[in-house]
Parts: C-alpha cells; sequence; structure tokens
C-alpha cells in the first residue's frame, strides 16, 4: 500500500515520531513508521531495523556493529536501498532529528525522484545544509530545539512538518498537459550568449531547463535525468569537471555526466568554460597556485586560467566518461575558444592549451555511430556554434 514514510531512530525518539505519525493519519493519509534505530532494541516500526537493514547490498549483516558510526553509516545505505526498491509505494518521507538522524535520512530522501515530498525537521537546520540536500527537493525545518521530547516548541515544529507532508502528499500538482518535452541546459556566465541563444530557439519545441555549473546545477541536471524528468540534454558547459580535477570551488563530484550513461538520455555536449577553475575571493587562491593567471570576475569569484596539462586530464575524463554512453551523443569541440575570455584578445585566450583539451577527447572517445565528436570551427559563443549544436541536437533526438 502506498504511504507516507515517516522514518527515524525509534529507540530515542519514539515519542516524536509517533507524534508525528498520528498527525498524518488524522488527515486520512496512510502512513508508516519506519524505525532505523542501531541499538538491538526491540521495535514498535510498522517497518522494523532488520526490514531495512536486509536491503544492504552486503545483506543485514553489514549493520551490525558495536561502532555506533560505523552502524548507523551502514543503515544510511540500507535505507537509501530500501526506499528506492519500495519508490513505487512511497507518496512522501518525513525525518526528525539532530545530526545524526539528518546524516542517515537525508541520503534516502535524495536517492527518490524529484516531486516526491520530502521534509526533514532538523537540529542542524539553521546551518549549511548543502551536504544533507544536494541536488533534491528536500525540505529543511529547523526543530528550534532539540528533537528530544514534546514541548510547547517541539510539538508546533513537528505539528508544522507533519501538515506539511500531509499537505504535499495529499495535493499532489498535476502534469500540464501543455508540457513540452523538457530539455537540461548547462549554462556559465561566460557561456550565457551561446545558451541563450539556445533557448530562444528552442522554446516552441521544448521546454528549456537551464542549471548554472556551479557544482550543484549539475547535479541537479542530472538528478532530473535520472528521474526521467528531462528528454534531451545540451551540455554545453561541462566546467564543473576542472573544479572536480583541479580544486575549484564548483565541482559537481566524480559522478558528472554519470546520469548519461545509466539513463541513454540524448545528448549533445561540448567543453564550456573548461578553460577556467573557479576559487573565491583572490585571496582565497591556494599558495600552490601563486604564478597562475587569474583574471578577477567579481570581488567574490576569481578565475584560473587552465593549463594544457590539466586540460588534457579534462579530455581523459570526459572520454572516459562518454565510453560508457550507450544512449546518442555528440560531442562538439569550439576550436575557437571554449568561453567568453577564451577569444583572441581575450584574458583567457589559449589555442595551444585548449588543443591539449580537444585531442585528448578526440584519442580518448571510442567513436562509433551513436558517438561522435565533432569540431567546430568558431568560438562557443558564435552564432554559427548554436546552428551547430541544433543540428547535432536533431540528430541525436531523431
Amino acid at each position: 500500500m502506498a504511504a507516507i514514510l515517516v522514518i527515524g531512530t525509534l529507540d530515542t525518539k519514539q515519542t516524536e515520531l509517533e507524534y508525528v505519525r498520528d498527525l498524518i493519519a488524522a488527515r486520512g493519509l496512510d502512513v508508516k513508521l519506519v524505525d532505523v534505530g542501531t541499538s538491538g532494541h526491540s521495535s514498535p516500526g510498522d517497518v522494523t531495523p532488520g526490514d531495512v537493514a536486509a536491503h544492504h547490498p552486503g545483506g543485514a549483516a553489514a549493520v551490525e556493529s558495536t561502532d555506533r558510526g560505523e552502524a548507523v553509516g551502514a543503515m544510511a545505505v540500507a535505507l537509501e536501498h530500501y526506499v528506492v526498491a519500495h519508490e513505487d509505494e512511497v507518496t512522501g518521507v518525513i525525518g526528525a532529528g539532530g545530526s545524526g538522524a539528518t546524516a542517515l535520512v537525508t541520503p534516502a530522501m535524495r536517492a527518490l525522484r524529484v516531486g516526491v515530498p520530502k521534509v526533514m525537521v532538523s537540529t542542524v537546520a539553521s546551518a549549511n545544509v548543502a551536504p544533507y540536500v544536494g541536488p533534491a527537493d528536500i525540505a529543511m525545518m529547523y526543530s528550534v530545539t532539540d528533537v528530544a521530547g514534546l514541548n510547547r516548541i517541539s510539538r508546533q515544529v513537528l505539528g508544522n512538518a507533519a501538515n506539511a507532508i500531509a499537505g504535499m502528499a495529499g495535493n499532489r500538482v498535476p502534469a500540464s498537459e501543455d508540457d513540452l518535452p523538457a530539455i537540461g541546459l548547462t549554462m556559465f556566465g561566460v557561456t550565457t550568449p551561446l545558451v541563450t541563444s539556445l533557448v530562444a530557439s528552442l522554446q516552441e519545441r521544448y521546454d528549456p531547463l537551464v542549471f548554472h555549473a556551479t557544482g550543484t546545477g549539475g547535479q541537479s541536471m542530472e538528478k532530473l535525468v535520472d528521474s526521467g524528468m528531462i528528454e534531451a540534454v545540451l551540455d554545453m558547459t561541462t566546467t564543473e569537471i576542472a573544479d572536480l580535477l583541479v580544486g575549484g570551488v564548483f565541482s559537481a563530484g566524480p559522478d558528472r555526466m554519470g546520469a548519461i550513461a545509466r539513463t541513454g538520455v540524448p545528448y549533445v555536449g561540448s567543453v564550456g568554460a573548461l578553460d577556467m577553475v573557479n576559487f573565491g575571493a583572490v585571496e582565497s587562491v591556494p599558495a600552490e597556485f601563486s604564478g597562475r593567471l587569474l583574471h578577477i570576475h567579481n570581488p567574490q569569484v576569481t578565475l584560473m586560467r587552465t593549463t594544457a596539462a590539466e586540460n588534457a586530464e579534462f579530455g581523459r575524463f570526459i572520454a572516459e566518461k562518454l565510453n560508457q554512453c550507450d544512449g546518442p551523443v555528440r560531442f562538439l569541440l569550439p576550436e575557437g575558444g571554449v568561453s567568453l575570455i577564451d577569444a583572441p584578445d581575450q584574458p583567457f585566450h589559449d589555442p595551444d592549451a585548449d588543443e591539449a583539451l580537444f585531442a585528448a577527447i578526440e584519442a580518448g572517445v571510442e567513436t562509433t555511430e551513436q558517438r561522435k565528436v565533432e569540431r567546430v570551427p568558431h568560438n562557443i559563443n558564435d552564432p554559427e556554434f548554436a546552428d551547430a549544436a541544433l543540428a547535432a541536437l536533431d540528430e541525436v533526438v531523431g
């Protein structure tokens, strides 16, 4: 039976979580109490720790540890696999607790597709929640007091959270009959002319979703690809790979382009803004990069020009990812420069560094009828490059 999952450690938070469950049930919605406690207690949950632990890839025994940190970490893995296995039966997820419970429950929330209601009541929700939310649509609610019993404050906060998840799950947003197929595009300030032009050309046929390539942006796009909510991708700005491999602040992690391979979504990619690694204010640039060519984009963002050796590394990374793709792929190389500031008379213009990137991609990609790399004799922001990207999109979409 489809139900809202109330998830937490019932060995320490039973009273609070049962309060949340009862409020949801009072709204006439089906609800299950999922216990992820690791103390070996007798569980009152509808889903017991043993039920969850059985979904760990290493078996239930993987969750059995005398080290609390190891047990909690293993339970988080098991819970993620549990909710994915039962995703079609989940109408919403709500959790409550401290930092441990937040770290335990939110990975499972992130594993669910975008659109499934998710609420986390947490003692750490007023701090940096990026590690918990990631690219997912998780609503974080600060608990104000500790989640340690019911009092005049916790009763109100938990009650609001229970009503919120009940409202979301009980009033699903219907799909619009006018929705066009969604297409994902990645953009940075230095590839804005290209993406603006593409959006203008596409909007009569597609619903263009533009993602700012700041780490979370790339993750969010790929989360939607994994969720089956994007029909094709124009990944023009892969700069997050530079930050991953060199140590900038806008990395999307090692799984960048992973969703493309997993889903086989029609894909047109390029090397937008791989001429730069991103840092904060100029004084935040690591000492190891002293002497490198820097460009102050604004007082809070400093760009560092990538070298030929770094670009070759980026190219090998991209080639490896593309070789994992069985869906239709076109990857375009702009010979006239990969950004607005990688053009003649611009501060990052370096044809040799760009060529190292292009050559590594061409050497590493195993080309097939489905997977092709193409050079375009223009800067990435030139109208002719936009035309080439649109033509490639028509090829991969069919």
